[in-house]
């Protein structure tokens, strides 16, 4: 039997949610342009650029595909990262972030792999990084 070729190309991440508003907050302050008004909807989309998008479920929508599903606990099993043009991008964007209440992780740093980087984490304990080129 002749394999058949599938061509896949990734096209979208998608984050189940617990306080869709929360975490549209959350991504809105790291630039995701997250359309105005979903804050109640149970599915949201927002264009990344290249093709891709950043989609959110609320623990419902998951329940109503999957009845046995239940929120994982703990995180650090995904994790997001956003470039930044430049090192004191990062460490403004951190603070920022922590200032308006959302979780640090890791506090700006310069990495040994030549990078300013910093860690945060969404309201549902996904790790989103930052960083930029030093």
């Amino acid at each position: 039997m002749e394999k058949v070729q599938i061509t896949a190309r990734m096209d979208a991440i998608g984050i189940v949610v617990s306080d869709m508003a929360a975490t549209l907050a959350f991504y809105r302050g790291l630039g995701v342009a997250v359309p105005d008004g979903t804050e109640g909807g149970p599915h949201v989309e927002a264009e990344l650029g290249g093709g891709m998008r950043l989609m959110f479920d609320t623990e419902d929508v998951a329940r109503s595909l999957d009845p046995d599903w239940t929120p994982p606990t703990g995180g650090g099993r995904v994790g997001l990262a956003f470039r930044l043009p430049d090192p004191a991008s990062v460490d403004a964007l951190h603070a920022e972030m922590v200032a308006a209440g959302h979780a640090g992780e890791l506090e700006p740093f310069d990495a040994p792999w030549g990078q300013r980087y910093a860690s945060l984490r969404d309201p549902d304990g996904t790790t989103v990084d930052l960083y930029a080129p030093n």
